[in-house]
């Protein structure tokens, strides 16, 4: 029987599908990704704000109309939204077999079998159960680089999140399994590792009583065949001194930090139940450029939290503004039920908060221009992603892009290159997003 696995959400999430499609193989299933040979189809969800929320229910909702149908012998539903809505996913989707929880995904093998023998089955272990580790993965990214899970959980709750609910408190993997990982992820050809979490800069707190994520690096960057270690999520009020060291002294650490500030006026940050103010703010990202002059630094915002009034919203233009970030996205606030901002008073309109993140989105379409602009004349590496059709232009990405989210370096050159391999590029040309290059010659 073939297995259509459809990972849906954030990159911790595609961690734990390319865990559980390791166990499926296995267990000697095969795969597909054509939904008209499917026999099983396997969804694992999200429900971070509402546009994830409703794009997991429609997946589900598609799928269980081809269940309906007798295309699928089994659908099952892995994931936070499945964590979540349990009950509701059972009282109102009976053509779902088994649901899976987040700390669950070591059961897939079982709920499949108990699925095609119509057996209707929840495992649902504990939140706050230890992490899965040690698991055989198939990565799903290309093989030439990998995302890797440090941490389960958050310890913050912030006011509007429902992560602590559905992936409970913050739980590091123990060192020596990520150290084991990486070499395995290295050894099968990944040169780019992306370490994830719901908040890396707190890794080993529980299990060591001190922030270990530099030690961890340390241990990373001795990993032959590695080239690029990228670090992202990482909580400004948790970046260290020790930290800043260990990116500006190890090469293989990407001058890159992802760091989510989600908003600048200090009312709307207390009301959301952040740990740091605006001056806090403008000093971490000073101290950090000073420190490492090149630094790509990305952060993403909050549009319309509930009681961001006009004045608030011009004090987070007026930041952005001033701060230049190199990458920036906004998200309209997502009134998320069982969380305390959902309960707060003067809820911002629809329209109000779309309003708002598309003003600070001009804005930093005009800072990443100026910033595009810049690279022009520097000669940077860059991993090669894939080939544009019938042109002789490759698709590459510099140690300022993450995959998925930044943009791209486009290099035009008649060479034949693979994906994975990494080139010398002179920078040519810019746009607000990308960049144009060709292979530098020395």
């Amino acid at each position: 029987m073939k297995i259509l696995f459809i990972s849906l959400g954030c990159d911790k999430n595609l961690v734990d599908t390319e865990m559980m499609l390791g166990m499926l193989e296995d267990a000697h299933y095969s795969f597909t990704d054509d939904e008209s040979e499917a026999d099983i189809v396997v969804i694992n969800s999200c429900c971070f704000i509402g546009d994830a929320k409703q794009e997991s229910i429609n997946t589900i909702l598609e799928f269980s109309e081809m269940k309906k149908s007798g295309k699928l012998k089994a659908l099952i539903v892995c994931g936070c939204l499945a964590q979540r809505y349990t009950k509701e996913i059972r009282e109102e989707l009976p053509e779902v077999d088994a649901i899976v929880g987040t700390l669950s995904i070591d059961h897939i093998v079982q709920a499949i079998k108990d699925s095609v023998e119509k057996k209707k089955t929840d495992y649902l272990e504990s939140i706050d159960r230890a992490p899965i580790t040690d698991q055989k993965r198939i990565v799903t990214t290309g093989g030439h680089f990998a995302y890797m899970k440090i941490a389960e959980g958050c310890d913050k709750h912030c006011t509007y999140c429902v992560i602590p609910k559905v992936r409970g408190d913050f739980r590091s993997v123990p060192m020596e399994n990520l150290v084991e990982e990486a070499k395995r992820l290295a050894d099968s050809g990944v040169k780019e590792l992306i370490l994830v979490a719901q908040e890396t800069t707190m890794y080993g707190t529980d299990l060591y009583g001190e922030k270990k994520l530099p030690e961890l690096l340390h241990r990373l960057c001795e990993i032959s065949g590695l080239f690029w270690i990228r670090l992202l999520y990482c909580y400004p009020e948790e970046i260290t001194d020790e930290l800043i060291d260990t990116i500006a002294s190890e090469e293989k650490i990407c001058h890159y930090l992802d760091i989510p500030i989600q908003h600048a006026a200090d009312s709307v940050l207390k009301r959301m139940g952040r740990r740091t103010n605006k001056a806090q703010l403008e000093e971490m990202v000073h101290k950090l450029r000073e420190r490492i002059p090149d630094i790509c630094l990305r952060t993403t915002l909050i549009s319309g939290f509930p009681g961001e009034t006009r004045k608030d919203f011009i004090e987070l233009y007026n930041f952005v503004d001033e701060m230049e970030f190199d990458r920036l996205g906004v998200f309209p606030y997502s009134k998320e039920e069982d969380t305390a901002a959902a309960l707060l008073p003067n809820q911002v309109t629809e329209k109000t908060k779309c309003a708002r993140r598309d003003e600070i989105m001009e804005l930093q379409q005009e800072i990443s221009a100026e910033k595009a602009e810049a690279m022009i004349g520097k000669v940077l590496t860059v991993m090669v992603e894939g080939k544009v059709a019938d042109e002789d232009t490759y698709v590459t990405r510099t140690y300022r892009d993450a995959p998925n989210v930044d943009g791209y370096l486009f290099l035009n050159t008649t060479a034949t290159l693979v994906t994975g391999d990494l080139v010398r590029v002179l920078v040519t040309d810019a746009n607000e997003y990308d960049l144009m290059g060709e292979i530098y010659h020395e």
